[in-house]
């Protein structure tokens, strides 16, 4: 036999590993071929055709320690058989191969384990949780070879079935398709039997929630009895009054409020984006987050809430309770936050840089345009008219 390699110069469909070949072994015996893939995919141009190795990257001698390495093992098995006075076969290769394949477990077992070791935030793995739990529903038991276009599809078909809205249901599947590269990455599943292909998510823009400043009111006078829910209620409009994000706010420190000349801002760098934002929190809303902290003696005092999902509960019954008919979440806050500021003059930019958006059409999204703001805005532009046509 004669053990090659080579590089299998067409484009990989998956999101992951676009633009990328894989680097196979070919092995001829006679007149017949078979190869046999490395799991190894670079660009074509860091591949060095004379010499059958990897170059101009970072890792490439660590690339081709492997490489060679795996040609090692299919000249061991050559090796062995003539020395047992056999024949090497291409079959023989081939089911050499399979015995050091990764360990045998079953795909659910691999997204957990996957899960867990990543270096993912908390909130992230919180979120891939809930798509094996959904998987699990689906099918007591899941293997690598189940992962099919029809397994995708039907998995779709289930979400729909139990009431998921379009957007819940994309989620899942983009979050399984991230699980089925990482499967693929690591040589559980052929990249050829990748399952997206022709799958279309679908995500349904909808109406962002917010309250509006009588709701804001309704929510700010009312008389909470509950202990605990009248802390996450004060959370909830702290966030209103800044903008932040669950995860930001639950994180807050004494240190990230700041004193500038008397004056108090929040200064912190944001979980999601990494993003630093400043805001002058005795301007906002009137100042009203600065006398939250000074309610609680500190702002450490005010974000001991529990998790997401329970804050989440208690800020919809609230909302129930004051007879509020939205559905209401602790995202609502942010939207709340950017369309009041919108409502009272805020110009986009500066709203963008209170929620720490690198990108304007980000902020856009959460900028909703109230009736009123267009009532307002057009009874502004019919006063500068009449003064204009008033001038001599």
């Amino acid at each position: 036999t004669k053990i090659t390699l080579a590089l299998l110069k067409r484009q990989v469909m998956s999101v992951s590993f676009f633009g990328t070949a894989l680097v196979q072994v070919e092995a001829r015996l006679g007149k017949k071929k078979a190869y046999f893939s490395t799991k190894v995919y670079i660009k074509p141009e860091e591949w060095n055709d004379k010499t059958a190795t990897v170059r101009s990257r970072i890792d490439a001698e660590d690339l081709n320690a492997f490489l060679f390495d795996f040609i090692l093992s299919l000249e061991q098995t050559e090796l062995n058989a003539w020395k047992r006075g056999k024949q090497c076969t291409l079959t023989m290769l081939r089911e050499s191969l399979k015995k050091h394949r990764p360990k045998e477990i079953d795909f659910v077992t691999f997204a957990e384990q996957s899960i867990e070791d990543s270096a993912r935030r908390p909130a992230t793995k919180e979120n891939l949780k809930t798509t094996i739990k959904a998987l699990k529903e689906y099918r007591e038991s899941i293997q690598f070879e189940d992962i099919t276009h029809t397994f995708v599809q039907e998995f779709e078909r289930h979400l729909k079935e139990r009431g998921k809205a379009v957007n819940t249901i994309g989620k899942h599947l983009r979050q399984l398709r991230t699980l089925v590269n990482e499967a693929i990455a690591q040589g559980y599943l052929s990249q050829d039997d990748y399952p997206f292909r022709k799958i279309r998510i679908r995500k349904e823009k909808g109406r962002n929630t917010f309250l509006t400043n009588r709701e804001l009111k309704r929510l700010e006078n009312t008389e909470i009895t509950d202990e605990k829910k009248r802390r996450v209620r004060d959370a909830f409009l702290f966030c209103c009054y800044t903008g932040l994000r669950f995860s930001d706010f639950t994180k807050l420190k004494n240190t990230d409020i700041v004193n500038r000349r008397g004056k108090l801002w929040l200064s912190l760098r944001t979980q999601k984006t990494d993003t630093e934002i400043d805001i002058p929190i005795y301007l906002t809303f009137g100042g009203k987050a600065v006398t939250l902290i000074q309610t609680y003696g500190s702002i450490e005092n005010m974000t001991a809430i529990g998790s997401n999902t329970d804050a989440n509960k208690s800020i919809k019954e609230i909302a129930t309770q004051l007879r509020i008919s939205k559905r209401v979440s602790w995202h609502t806050s942010r939207h709340t936050c950017a369309t009041l500021l919108i409502y009272e003059g805020a110009s986009i930019t500066t709203v963008q840089k209170i929620l720490g958006h690198s990108s304007l059409r980000t902020t856009q999204v959460y900028a909703d345009i109230m009736e009123e703001t267009v009532v307002r805005d057009l009874k502004r532009c019919g006063r500068q008219r009449v003064e204009t046509m008033v001038l001599p």
